[in-house]
């Protein structure tokens, strides 16, 4: 009994090590290309593509630790299967229901890891990444410029375009400045340039050794002015922070409201690790390998449970929020079905056991009706 716990937990921990590592890859390399776009066009500063990065491998951090030990579990026990090692195990005198407790050992921990990340890191999170979001907003235009792209101002009479930084960043080289005042166009370029503030709090952008275009409106008149130092001020802005969303509010603040939508949040991070701990029983019987059916066949339909369960999940979150549902129901109806789905699960494959010697000792026989058709 020790040698199985031990081979099982070794395996589980070892496997969801690797996965837990790809699904972080994807959801890096997702989220990461998408805000790289983001900043390319401008939209986004470069130097806030490493933050939001982290606030959203944390926010998300609850349902890929989910996903993990659900595959890690079916995974294992599906290779066991397919290996013929299952079959050892229960010739042993080891039944299904015996996998349920050295399983669990393996899970509860992570679910346990999984609630707290809900319930208490998963809002903080989220109410960060909105004080960022601000902070970002209440930039000047300077703040936001990149190199090599073309950024347009707060209020739009203003575009600006700089070459490169120095190796410091504290110096622009090859600077453009197009701006329209009083029906005037005016194109600014100069060399280089760097920041300074004045003794009243004004920001100044300082261009040096440069030129002035500017084009008289009705006239194709261009005026030149040329200028050793030449300083623009850059107008900032104030933004004001949004009344907080539901899931940036904390889960104290969630228990002592009665709105709908506080209760649909609240069911929401309480239903991340209740469904962790169903699809981890889940994929006990879910392992079980067909031999005439492919190697990869419980694991897309696995996939397909679990991308079901969270789409109904969130569409009961969505009911509840909208007072479509009542709160004291809530997202238990979904539990519920799954929960039942593993009884019967486990029913259908207890009562299967028996009959697998007699299905592995005809597994030669079909392999040659195969080829005999073929």
């Amino acid at each position: 009994m020790n040698i199985f716990k031990k081979s099982l937990s070794h395996e589980l921990i070892s496997t969801a090590g690797g996965v837990f590592v790809i699904l972080i890859g994807i959801i890096v390399a997702q989220r990461a290309g998408n805000l790289i776009r983001l900043a390319a066009k401008g939209i986004l500063p470069n130097d806030a593509i490493n933050t939001l990065l982290g606030f959203s491998m944390v926010r998300y951090m609850p349902m890929i630790l989910s996903l993990t030990i659900f595959l890690a579990v079916l995974l294992t026990l599906t290779r066991w299967h397919r290996d013929s090692e299952m079959v050892v195990w229960f010739s042993s005198g080891l039944g299904l229901n015996k996998w349920v407790k050295p399983i669990l050992t393996f899970s509860v921990p992570v679910i346990v890891v999984i609630s707290l990340l809900s319930f208490l890191v998963m809002p903080w999170a989220v109410d960060k990444v909105e004080d960022y979001r601000v902070q970002l907003k209440s930039r000047d235009d300077l703040s936001s410029i990149n190199p090599g792209v073309f950024k347009e101002s707060n209020n739009g009479e203003r575009i600006y375009f700089i070459e490169s930084f120095d190796e410091l960043g504290n110096v622009v080289k090859n600077i453009f400045v197009q701006s329209t005042q009083h029906k005037k166009t005016g194109v600014i370029v100069a060399s280089q340039g760097s920041r300074e503030k004045a003794e009243n709090g004004d920001d100044f952008l300082v261009m040096e050794k440069g030129r002035r275009y500017e084009a008289k409106p009705n006239s194709a008149e261009v005026s030149t002015t040329e200028f050793e130092r030449y300083a623009i001020r850059v107008e900032t802005k104030e933004v004001s922070r949004e009344p907080d969303d539901t899931n940036a509010k904390s889960t104290q603040e969630l228990l002592s409201t009665t709105s709908s939508a506080d209760k649909a949040e609240l069911q929401w991070r309480l239903a991340i690790p209740v469904s962790a701990l169903i699809l981890v029983l889940l994929a006990i019987p879910l392992s079980f390998v067909d031999p005439r059916a492919g190697r990869s066949l419980n694991l897309i339909f696995a996939l397909v449970i679990y991308v079901i369960y969270n789409n109904i999940l969130s569409i009961f979150q969505a009911w509840v929020t909208q007072g479509r549902l009542n709160a004291s129901i809530g997202l238990w109806p979904v539990h519920a079905f799954f929960a039942l789905l593993v009884f019967y699960m486990f029913y259908r494959r207890n009562h299967l056991l028996p009959l697998m010697p007699k299905l592995i000792t005809k597994l030669p026989s079909w392999w040659l009706d195969l080829k005999r058709k073929t």
